[in-house]
């Protein structure tokens, strides 16, 4: 929304001007989209003053003389009044500045028109509004609604009239309200009113008024006749094609409306002028009296079936009948059963009409074929080929197939439909003797479901048949089968296979702990895949997420579904075994140096552990790190955590002996006891034992002195507990707990030193936060109660107080939004403080509202304060301005701890001009010799406090002042340091808090420039030197690792050396580490491979390859026959029968490809016994498969890949085929 701005022009004769306009930004020219706005003398230029001779000839001259061009502009001007006594605000203070000026601002922002407001002598208010004409008249509305009194009037005007007022879509009206800026109310529909009501101006009353009337007027001169005439005769009125009432329409320009034959009304409606209305309506009486006078009527009976070709297209053929013999058809409703058809006109017409009717009748024949309804898609072809054919040859013939019968309907003319019903009898005739077979086979309906989808779509595609399943509703088991005879045969075949090896399949259930079903599963499913490729014909369902089941569902071939169980039973059983999990406690601030540089702490401890670590995000209050995985590998990996810690501070631990049933009652209701001594010791940690264990050992980690105190503490609440431990709780409004505890605990320690009980408070986010907990002997315990709640009672008793306070420190106590105020009342149990708002004698008085002991604790403290202001004083402190931005830190957050670290207060001068030599030499926040002698004022930061609070800050605030100092780099080594994409340069960055700069490349120095404060400096140059001997040091390994060596091995034993995907060659770069790499495609020396790393183990791999390349020397090839038919059963689904067969073996076999010259040619390679040994076992195989061939009807070798090559012998995890069972789930 653009800015607004008010001007005051100068008035002339007592008229004030007052513009709103947008402010605009001008870049040296005026914008395009602004309307140019011509000065009153450009747009009325006075008229020229004339001589006698011109006045006699009568020739224009001057500006009005001159031929002016038209000027299309877009923008308007309207101005209007406002009298007096109409002005809804009357405003006494100055003009401009009331209601007036804000309504029109905000109407300015709404409509986008521009408005002055003038007053003129009679107090009255003139309105000039500039824009475009939609926004103009908006904002007209909107003044008169806004800065005039509103009236109203009524005006009556008969109800039919008012949708005339309204308009199309309420346009009218929308348009009237605009243009008179009034509110025009009209009663609704169901309302008898006639009277409509005006609200607005008198002016624009006047103006809508008239204008309603105007409609009215113009709407009563008009008039509507009702005119109800039999149903019959409406035909001739209207005409054939409704000629007849145009051509009456438009020469009495009445409109005329005739209802549609198939609405039963008999009123015609006659609109328009009177005069008009009154002529078309005796024309329409006479044609009426004519007909019924001549007319007669004959009924004939025609079958109900053909009526509608009587009837015709949207009735044209009865539109013709009555143009060309001037005859009526009245034809009986298409639900009523009657045939007889009724012929109205004149006599020696209706033979004619007559004659027309049966021809049209009989021009038309219907036939009926008859077919089974399950050979109809066959008969229609695919994408209604068969039948295209016959409709393309006779196209006005129309073939219509009924679902579910056995008849064909054919439709048109007698000679096409005959033609049409031999074609469709030869397709027939044809697909029931040669082409089409149908069977019917009996499936349980449980297994319904596990058919369809892939199985039954492949059947299909492979077979060319049509298998309908009946659905679950029907509960029918009879599966219909419909196609080739050959390929029916099989299908059903195959169908009962499947379904013989769905009864043989078994499902089990395993019980499953939800919480591992995520993790059996795997990431993307990659676990629960492999699980599924070890057991391919076994289907395992998960239940759904939400369902909170711990079923897991096996499905299969009963001995694999017991394999696969069991096999998931042990992997259940490592789960739980790796899902035990311990807390350690760790220093918060310890833990970024457990995690360590990009995680390299973490990492190393989870890898060389076997564990999962997880810690705690930084905004938690959290100071657990939680370790998961086996038992024994947890605990070597809480080792390694708390040697870290062990090793950054001096940390102690040390385990002391509580008798185990004293545990429960030490740690307290919700921990509350052992909370209080590990907050009143420093915060250190104390485990206790699990439960169960038995164990006497509690262990005690922290800081050496906080954890001897500690020790002695538990030990002292040991014996009392043994002795006679005695608990009780009392309750006191929160805010009392801080002055009850008192100022570093003072409060409290002294009730304890008296009573010898300990008295312990809720945590802040405790459910119970008015709960006191004390705990001790019974005597000691009532008598703290009793201390308590006398200090309680005393908060309870709100008393009242005063003191002086000079008004001079007023300000310290309510700057800051009140922030000494707020921590008064939270340290001295919600004291209420009242300083005066006013000066005067009593402005010293400051009001103390609360319990007495507060209220006493308060002023005391108050006049600490005082003391504190009145022994100030005022240090200064130059520091250059260019470091002040350092000292102030992130969102100020340097400069706030200093301040309440010190108690002082410290005040930043103003930013200035920079000096008058920038360029003069500063080392680390110092000026240089030849600086400026006296220190500028945009320099010197002053400091407030007591004289040792300040002098403490100042060092303090010179200590943050940055230094800079350069490390010695080499620059090969600076991208490193920087890292991908600064990544490396900012972590070090925000690890040290200091700023680093790094030279440019084109320089190649070799130095990193270093800035931040004097500690942080140090510690980042420790950093990043030892950053560079890191580098330097895998410099030195990379150097180390580059060895390479060459040995040749004929490119025939790549294949071999790689492996199945690569698992040979994975395997040796892995043992040996190091990297091997083959000859590209197109290379020169195709039998070179080189190997890189370490040099032994360059040497090692060496070694391997050429041992590997001995054996594979060895090896032969031989050549077996087997019968193609045996193939796919050898191979097996997926493959998995040959690969079980070749690691038994330890022989590759190949099988002839489809298509092959020899399909039986299978090539065996390997050590000449085990050659021997396969082939032997392949006859065998074969031998026993010829016995029982499979279903397969190809002769050569299926394609391994492909799921339909197995129909019979494949199994269920298939790329395109699932089990029996469905699809798998998850």
């Amino acid at each position: 929304m653009p800015d607004l701005n008010v001007v005051l022009f100068h008035h002339q004769r007592n008229i004030v001007w007052i513009s709103f306009e947008k402010m605009q930004t001008f870049h040296g020219c005026v914008p395009e989209d602004e309307a140019y706005i011509p000065t009153y003398l450009e747009a009325f230029p006075p008229l020229p003053e004339k001589t006698a001779a011109e006045a006699k000839a009568g020739e224009p001259s001057g500006a009005w003389g001159s031929k002016i061009k038209p000027i299309k502009a877009s923008v308007i001007t309207q101005v209007f009044h406002v009298p007096l006594e109409e002005r809804r605000y009357r405003d006494n203070g100055q003009f401009g500045e009331g209601e007036e000026a804000k309504v029109c601002l905000d109407i300015m922002q709404r409509t986008g028109a521009h408005i002055e407001l003038s007053l003129a002598k009679d107090q009255g208010l003139s309105i000039m509004v500039t824009g475009k004409l939609d926004s103009v008249m908006k904002a007209r509305k909107e003044i008169v609604a806004r800065l005039q009194t509103q009236a109203s009037a009524t005006v009556a005007i008969p109800k039919e009239h008012h949708r005339f007022v309204i308009g199309k879509n309420g346009e009218k009206l929308q348009e009237l309200e605009l243009r008179t800026a009034t509110k025009i109310a009209i009663p609704r529909h169901d309302d008898p009113s006639t009277s409509i009501r005006i609200t607005g101006t008198k002016e624009g009353i006047e103006k809508a008024r008239h204008e309603v009337l105007l409609i009215h007027a113009e709407q009563d001169k008009r008039a509507v006749e009702r005119l109800c005439l039999e149903k019959a005769f409406h035909p001739f009125i209207a005409g054939a094609h409704n000629r007849l009432v145009q051509e009456l329409s438009q020469e009495t320009g009445a409109r005329i409306s005739i209802p549609p034959p198939s609405v039963p009304k008999d009123e015609i409606v006659i609109t328009g002028e009177k005069e008009a209305v009154a002529m078309a309506l005796g024309r329409i009486r006479a044609l009426y009296d004519d007909k019924k006078r001549k007319t007669t009527t004959i009924s004939v009976e025609v079958k109900k079936s053909q009526h509608k070709y009587i009837v015709g297209p949207k009735g044209t053929t009865l539109q013709e009948i009555l143009e060309a013999t001037g005859v009526s058809l009245e034809m009986p409703p298409l639900d009523s059963p009657s045939e007889t058809i009724i012929l109205r006109g004149e006599p020696d017409h209706l033979g004619p009409a007559l004659t027309q009717v049966y021809a049209t009748a009989k021009s038309v024949t219907v036939v009926e074929v008859t077919a089974p309804a399950w050979l109809h898609h066959y008969i229609i072809g695919k994408k209604g080929q068969n039948i295209g054919r016959i409709t393309q040859q006779l196209p006005r013939v129309h073939i219509e197939f009924t679902d579910g019968e056995e008849r064909i309907s054919l439709e048109g003319p007698t000679e096409e439909v005959e033609q049409a019903q031999t074609q469709m009898l030869e397709i027939i005739q044809d697909l029931v003797s040669t082409q089409m077979d149908y069977t019917e086979v009996v499936i349980e309906q449980r297994f319904h479901r596990h058919l369809i989808g892939k199985n039954v779509n492949r059947i299909k595609e492979q077979y060319k048949v049509s298998v309908r399943i009946p659905q679950d509703c029907e509960h029918s088991g009879l599966v219909r089968i419909e196609g080739d005879p050959q390929g029916v045969q099989k299908a059903r075949r195959e169908l009962l296979e499947m379904v013989q090896r769905m009864e043989n399949e078994r499902t089990k259930e395993l019980t499953v702990e939800q919480r591992y079903h995520r993790t059996i599963i795997g990431q993307k499913g990659e676990k629960i895949r492999e699980v599924r490729d070890k057991f391919p014909e076994v289907v395992i369902n998960f239940p759904d997420p939400a369902a909170k089941s711990d079923v897991v569902q096996l499905r299969g071939p009963k001995n694999e579904v017991e394999k696969c169980g069991k096999f998931l039973q042990r992997l259940i059983a490592e789960l739980i075994e790796n899902s035990f999990s311990l807390s350690v406690p760790i220093f918060k601030q310890f833990h970024k140096n457990i995690i360590g540089k990009g995680g390299a702490n973490i990492k190393k401890i989870r890898e060389e552990t076997n564990t999962k670590i997880d810690l705690p995000t930084e905004n938690s209050n959290s100071e657990m790190i939680v370790i998961t995985g086996r038992k024994n590998h947890c605990e070597a990996a809480r080792e390694r955590v708390l040697a870290i810690q062990r090793e950054l501070a001096n940390i102690k631990e040390t385990e002391v002996a509580i008798p185990s049933r004293l545990h429960n009652s030490l740690i307290g209701s919700r921990g509350c006891l052992v909370r209080s001594v590990m907050e009143e010791c420093g915060g250190v940690h104390i485990h206790f034992p699990p439960e169960a264990s038995g164990s006497d050992q509690v262990t005690i980690r922290g800081p050496a002195g906080q954890v001897e105190r500690a020790r002695r503490q538990l030990l002292q609440l040991a014996q009392e507990k043994q002795v006679n431990s005695f608990t009780a709780e009392m309750q006191a409004p929160s805010e009392y707990h801080r002055f009850l505890i008192g100022r570093g605990g003072a409060n409290i320690r002294r009730v304890r030193d008296r009573t010898g009980a300990r008295v312990i408070f809720p945590a802040p986010h405790d459910g119970e936060p008015e709960r006191i907990t004390i705990v001790g002997r019974e005597e000691a315990v009532r008598l703290a109660q009793k201390e308590l709640e006398a200090l309680v009672k005393n908060l309870d008793d709100v008393v009242e107080d005063s003191m002086a306070v000079e008004p001079r420190h007023h300000r310290h106590f309510v700057c800051r939004r009140g922030q000494v105020l707020r921590e008064l009342a939270e340290e001295y149990g919600g004291v209420a403080v009242s300083f005066p708002r006013t000066g005067g004698a009593a402005s010293r008085r400051v009001t103390l509202k609360g319990g007495r002991d507060c209220v006493d604790a308060a002023k005391r403290r108050i006049q600490e304060i005082i003391e504190d202001l009145e022994s100030q004083v005022s240090v200064e402190v130059v520091i250059q301005q260019q470091f002040h931005r350092a000292l102030v830190g992130p969102k100020g957050s340097r400069l706030q701890q200093l301040t309440k670290e010190h108690q002082v207060q410290v005040q930043l001068p103003e930013r200035g001009p920079p000096g008058p030599d920038p360029q003069a030499p500063q080392e680390n926040g110092e000026a240089g010799p030849h600086a400026e002698a006296a220190p500028r004022k945009c320099d010197i930061i002053t400091v407030s406090g007591r004289p040792e609070k300040c002098e403490l800050a100042k060092a303090a605030l010179l200590a943050l002042v940055p230094v800079t100092e350069d490390v010695e780099v080499s620059y090969e080594l600076h991208r490193y340091i920087i890292g991908q994409k600064g990544s490396g340069i900012r972590k070090m960055m925000e690890e040290y808090e200091v700023n680093i700069w790094v030279p440019p490349p084109e320089q190649q120095w070799d130095v990193v420039r270093v800035t931040g404060q004097l500690t942080n400096v140090g510690r980042a140059r420790e950093g990043l030197l030892q950053r560079v001997r890191e580098l330097q040091a895998e410099q030195e390994d990379r150097a180390l690792r580059s060895f390479k060596a060459t040995m040749s091995v004929e490119p025939r034993f790549h294949p071999k050396i790689i492996g199945r995907k690569g698992a040979v060659i994975s395997q040796i770069r892995k043992d040996h580490d190091v990297s091997i790499q083959f000859p590209e495609k197109g290379d020169e020396h195709q039998d070179v491979l080189v190997i890189s790393g370490y040099e032994a183990n360059v040497a090692g791999a060496r070694g391997a390859l050429e041992r590997l390349v001995a054996e594979l020397r060895e090896m032969v090839s031989q050549d077996v026959r087997l019968d193609p038919r045996t193939h796919a059963r050898i191979i097996g689904a997926r493959g998995k029968a040959i690969r079980k067969l070749m690691e038994e073996f330890k022989v590759d076999i190949k099988f002839p490809p489809p298509g092959s010259e020899e399909p039986d040619r299978v090539a065996v390679t390997g050590l000449p016994e085990a050659v021997d040994n396969a082939i032997h076992h392949l006859l065998t195989l074969e031998e026993e498969h010829v016995s029982t061939p499979p279903p397969h009807p190809g002769g050569g070798a299926p394609d391994m890949s492909s799921a339909e090559d197995f129909p019979t012998f494949g199994a269920s995890v298939a790329p395109k085929q699932s089990s029996a069972w469905g699809p798998k789930k998850v």
